[in-house]
């Protein structure tokens, strides 16, 4: 794609998609565009692959012959932290939910469109990457790599939390908006911030992955679903971590 950077170009890229002709178009173009590309056709032999090449994204199609995408990305999630981009070709929210609760990094409904798909396989790459660097590479201002907040602790080099002294399951998206929001305690965070820190695009007003999230990541964090405490919703704002919960 003319005009984005080229800073993937090594990256492993899997697809999972059962129609042919438009995984070989995928796949043609994201390796015109530097990336190293393989494809898998059946969701029943999808998690093996997974499990053997710890490809750096998978782009995962929801409706698969074999096994389907949400039961893919829930038996993948144990033993694969990279970045899981998921497919839908309805644009029912429930999908879309079921799929960021099986441990989806982000999704695309269907058709997509080449271009949108590079970028977005860049975004969830960058992320990785970035934090990655955050961890080697010296910073020209003192940020913190570890949080605690009395009985949760959230440290950014090593990408875990707990609570408790009990490490906190987390995908990699939810420990991404943790961090976002904990690094930001006392204030409050707008929907749009939220998008755009973590996914690199702007805020269409409809998108409900950040609020899948956060009453994902509140009872893994202690919190109460209902009337919580740690990460409180702000009506017609956003979001707020509060620092003594």
């Amino acid at each position: 794609m003319d005009g984005v950077e080229q800073s993937n170009e090594s990256c492993r890229v899997l697809i999972v998609e059962d129609d042919e002709r438009l995984a070989d178009l995928t796949r043609e173009y994201l390796e015109s565009n530097g990336l190293t590309v393989s494809v898998e056709e059946n969701g029943a032999q999808a998690v093996e692959r997974i499990r053997s090449e710890q490809p750096d994204i998978v782009v995962l199609d929801l409706m698969l012959p074999g096994e389907d995408g949400l039961s893919i990305c829930r038996r993948a999630r144990p033993f694969y932290s990279g970045p899981i981009l998921m497919l839908t070709a309805r644009t029912d929210d429930l999908d879309q939910v079921l799929g960021l609760e099986m441990g989806a990094d982000d999704y695309i409904s269907k058709p997509v469109r080449p271009r949108v798909l590079l970028a977005r396989i860049r975004a969830l790459l960058r992320r990785v990457t970035d934090s990655g660097k955050s961890e080697s590479e010296p910073k020209s201002t003192e940020e913190p790599v570890r949080l605690e907040f009395n009985d949760l602790v959230v440290d950014r080099s090593m990408r875990e939390a707990w609570l408790n002294n009990e490490s906190i399951d987390l995908t990699s998206a939810e420990f991404d908006l943790l961090w976002l929001l904990a690094s930001s305690a006392g204030r409050v965070l707008s929907r749009e911030e939220i998008f755009t820190a973590l996914r690199g695009i702007e805020y269409d007003g409809q998108d409900r992955s950040i609020d899948v999230r956060v009453s994902r990541i509140r009872p893994k964090i202690g919190d109460d679903p209902v009337h919580p405490r740690r990460i409180k919703t702000v009506r017609s704002k956003g979001y707020l971590f509060v620092k003594e919960a």
